[in-house]
């Protein structure tokens, strides 16, 4: 039993290390994936649930750690750079701005945290949501407008302030917290490259709180085999989490995001016909 709880931790480690960065939403393919192979951890109903709850963000953490790693030369103030003698007073906006970006969503969430839990989290959410946003992603790449913003320290704090209130849309299980904020930059101007890092940099406090939020509220004790199987998950998906950046990153310097709106249209159909016909 102990054996499949591990592979299926590392299964989902997986999918939230792939997920979490391009705009498709890991909140959504975690739901969907725990829907069809659902952690059974303890015989008790309530505390298994109340684990899968915890298991579901917390494991983001591996995420976290890999954008901190990736970036540690442009997320430290402290860090050499002879090729930028501002890199301090750069590094410290960048924080401000990040700051800045994630107080709408972090209100919003903490107000609201309960009531999305319980009645936004299901598949169907899922499924709507991927669709609405996979259109949106291909109404925004149909505009070829000309990017204003091409580089981090061109990004205004008002700017990052807006991206910050798009963030407030992830909160709907199925948007993606990365897709919100890149459509959201993109909108107001911003490269790809741009969109993209700034919301891999808006996500280490977002996720921190937001998994910091669900131990404070965990009600149980972790034992040595909730332990095991949590970081089983966070290690898979900081090992995933490094190679899904860097090929993203790669990715959308030649290419746009309409790839990322069919698959969500396609995958959002497919989950709504599965609950219709066949559950």
């Amino acid at each position: 039993m102990f054996i499949f709880e591990i592979i299926k931790a590392i299964i989902l480690g997986i999918v939230q290390g792939i997920t979490e960065w391009l705009p498709i939403s890991s909140t959504g393919h975690m739901i969907l994936v725990n829907d069809f192979l659902p952690m059974q951890v303890y015989a008790d109903v309530v505390m298994n649930k109340e684990f899968v709850d915890m298991f579901m963000v917390v494991i983001q953490l591996g995420s976290i750690l890999a954008v901190l790693l990736l970036y540690f030369s442009k997320l430290n103030p402290f860090s050499k750079n002879k090729k930028n003698p501002n890199h301090f007073k750069d590094t410290m906006n960048l924080w401000i701005k990040v700051a800045i970006a994630a107080v709408p969503a972090a209100i919003i969430g903490l107000l609201f945290d309960d009531m999305i839990d319980s009645v936004l989290y299901n598949s169907v959410v899922v499924a709507i949501t991927l669709i609405v946003y996979g259109f949106a992603f291909l109404w925004i790449e149909s505009r070829k407008k000309h990017a204003k913003i091409t580089n981090l320290s061109q990004l205004d704090y008002k700017t990052a302030a807006l991206i910050g209130v798009f963030q407030i849309l992830a909160l709907v299980p199925g948007t993606s917290r990365s897709g919100s904020t890149i459509l959201g930059a993109v909108l107001l101007g911003c490269a790809r490259p741009v969109a993209a890092e700034f919301s891999f940099f808006l996500a280490i406090p977002m996720m921190f709180g937001a998994s910091l939020l669900k131990l404070i509220k965990l009600k149980m004790a972790l034992d040595f085999t909730g332990i095991v199987i949590l970081l089983v998950g966070m290690v898979t998906a900081f090992i995933v989490s490094i190679i899904a950046i860097k090929t993203f990153m790669s990715y959308i310097r030649k290419h746009d995001f309409k790839v990322f709106g069919y698959y969500r249209i396609i995958l959002g159909v497919i989950v709504l016909l599965y609950f219709a016909f066949l559950r």
